[in-house]
């Protein structure tokens, strides 16, 4: 049994938080840049230019790559022989939540309550998600997840013979009642089976996978392919004024479901697709 501190977990998330939000994942700026090279349209090119004058910015001067600094999203593997020690660890990742965001002057987007709006001026509580697995290790990884294309991003209870031309149509319509609303391009990460909340969360997890793998399943892979083909070709592109380029990735990810169901569920996110892990 492995003793960790939750000093150590305040600490790497307050870390995370600001590194996150100034430092955009080596994967998407590759993405973005290849784009830019494919690109023909003249708009486009512009806004692509700006994109990543943008991030560059924000790298040198340790800064924001976005004002949405989001809700943070914080998942964690936590090795099942680890155990936790000098404090609770919930109410540690939401301390290093509020401290991060407190000291890379990162903007407060939380509200206490979803109808009544009141902030809770530090970005707290997070968004906190648990797998447990092998190991006496804790890999921790913080996703901030602004709200242009959260909002943007949809869940379908398909029937089982919708089959995958439904799951097809599905992804499609989603993108394309997006227009420029979700900032692109975008990375589109596709969740497929589970229950209502697991396919959501499949979606969600699927943005964390870096833009230059595959699933691992040859049918999945090549529909992330097709996709990626489908959605670049309805020329929203760049923040929606046209071009070839409306998304950078698609990543899909699924699990067993019931006989009786095929949840599908679409989580969007814009071109400053931010995550960052360390493993303790």
């Amino acid at each position: 049994m492995r003793e960790i501190s939750i000093g150590r977990i305040i600490d790497t998330v307050e870390r995370l938080c600001i590194e996150s939000n100034y430092y955009l994942p080596k994967d998407v700026r590759e993405a973005i840049q290849n784009c830019r090279v494919r690109e023909n349209w003249e708009m486009a090119l512009n806004v692509l230019d700006r994109i990543i004058e943008n991030y560059e910015i924000a790298e040198s001067e340790n800064v924001p790559i976005c004002q949405d600094t989001g809700i943070a999203c914080v998942f964690l593997e936590i090795g099942q022989d680890v155990h936790f020690i000098d404090g609770n660890l919930s109410e540690a990742i939401n301390e290093g939540v509020r401290r991060g965001y407190d000291q890379g002057y990162l903007r407060k987007s939380i509200v206490k309550d979803p109808i009544r709006r009141v902030n809770t001026g530090d970005n707290t509580p997070a968004a906190i998600y648990i797998e447990i697995v092998d190991g006496e290790r804790v890999k921790i990884t913080v996703a901030p997840k602004g709200f242009g294309s959260e909002n943007m991003s949809a869940i379908k209870m398909l029937k089982p013979s919708a089959g995958i031309e439904g799951v097809k149509e599905f992804i499609l319509e989603t993108i394309s009642a997006t227009g420029p609303n979700s900032c692109p391009p975008i990375v589109v990460g596709v969740g497929i089976g589970g229950t209502f909340d697991k396919a959501a969360l499949l979606a969600k997890k699927a943005l964390l996978r870096d833009l230059n793998s595959r699933n691992p399943d040859p049918f999945y892979a090549k529909l992330e392919t097709d996709m990626l083909e489908k959605i670049n070709k309805l020329g929203i592109g760049p923040q929606g004024f046209g071009g070839r380029t409306t998304a950078i990735g698609v990543n899909i990810e699924c699990m067993p479901t019931h006989i009786a169901g095929m949840p599908c569920a679409v989580n969007i996110n814009c071109h400053v697709t931010r995550h960052k892990s360390e493993i303790l």
